[in-house]
């Protein structure tokens, strides 16, 4: 029988990847719940068509009878929860509207499904599962050397990993103070098709085409462990089908670069799959501006846990990974120039209205 599982921010990068590879790979009924941010677009989602294993429901997780009522209407198994603000720029200069998602939001859907977990019985009680989703940045930066572990101390830098860390604590709490069966991912940078333009990868790639500068912050030399996005999705699916009750597992790419490295291996791949109209590379392109307050220095997963016990390891390298993303972006730019207009808001008012 189909399991039906709550995927909260499925309209975002990660969620609508993972709602793209459940649709494909399972027989899942999935309700994805989306307030529908700047960052949220259900285009990414077009490919489903209108398959009725997709239910699309514009709630804002902060909305706690919206959130009583889909469980009550639906009786899912489980829930994915990836609704968050997640710009660390934003952060910055913006703080409150991360405060209020990402840590109101994320203690007013615990508190929905510890009601509804309470009201189940036998095996549905037991095969339910809350899994969150989080990132690496709540532990702060690393020096020259080592690895973020799951028993790493907590130490966010920026209003972003700051607002995340506490949600990772909420749901924590949640487990041993309630007995919720929770499950926690922290990630590394992910990347791939579909993710929303202000992040580095899409930006400069979209920057570059349009003759535009390639802005780098300070030297460019802060590193990051890089994880495509569909070996995080399929990650994510092995987590909430086999991860431990109580367990967090951390999930990352092999791959750390410096920023400086990720945009000349973007400017040498676009130099052969679009070369610019004057013969010269892209990499002339690039500037440097002021570095960001608080840039953390270096992040780094340590995913040997999630692959010694759950037998998951990312697919891809950064080289493949990198070549399949600037070849997806490439071939939509129709999607990114929606994205950056502002048309893309208008694309889901025409295909989705107001769907609950």
């Amino acid at each position: 029988m189909s399991q039906t599982v709550f995927i909260t921010g499925g309209a975002g990068f990660i969620g609508s990847a993972l709602i793209r590879l459940l649709i494909r790979e399972s027989d899942w009924r999935i309700v994805n719940i989306d307030k529908l941010t700047y960052a949220g677009n259900l285009e990414s989602l077009a490919e489903l068509g209108n398959t009725p294993r997709h239910i699309f429901s514009h709630t804002d997780i902060c909305n706690r009878p919206a959130l009583d009522d889909l469980f009550n209407q639906h009786r899912p198994t489980g829930v994915i929860h990836l609704a968050a603000e997640s710009h660390v720029d934003r952060s910055i200069h913006g703080p409150g509207e991360f405060i209020q998602t990402n840590v109101t939001g994320t203690y007013e859907l615990l508190e929905a499904a510890r009601a509804y977990w309470n009201s189940l019985e036998g095996s549905e009680r037991s095969g339910f599962r809350f899994h969150h989703v989080s990132t690496d940045e709540v532990f702060g930066s690393l020096g020259p050397t080592g690895l973020f572990t799951e028993t790493n101390l907590y130490q966010p830098n920026s209003p972003y990993s700051a607002s995340k860390a506490a949600s990772d604590h909420l749901v924590r709490a949640w487990h041993h103070t309630y007995g919720l069966p929770t499950l926690l991912t922290n990630c590394s940078n992910n990347y791939g098709p579909c993710q929303f333009p202000e992040k580095l990868i899409p930006l400069m790639i979209h920057n570059a085409v349009s003759g535009k500068p390639l802005p780098i912050y300070g030297k460019g030399d802060n590193v990051r462990d890089w994880l495509y996005v569909d070996d995080h999705a399929k990650a994510l699916r092995t987590v909430f089908e086999r991860g431990v009750i109580g367990e967090t597992y951390n999930i990352g790419g092999h791959n750390e670069k410096t920023n400086l490295e990720v945009v000349d291996t973007l400017c040498a791949l676009l130099d052969q799959l679009q070369p610019r109209a004057d013969g010269r590379s892209y990499i002339e392109q690039k500037i440097s501006v002021a570095d960001r307050p608080g840039h953390d220095r270096r992040y780094a997963i340590d995913a040997s846990k999630i692959a010694r016990e759950l037998c998951w390891i990312p697919q891809e390298s950064f080289e493949t990974g990198m070549r399949k993303t600037v070849r997806w972006y490439l071939d939509h730019r129709d999607w990114v120039e929606r994205v950056v207009s502002g048309e893309y808001r208008h694309w889901m008012d025409r295909n989705y209205g107001d769907r609950k």
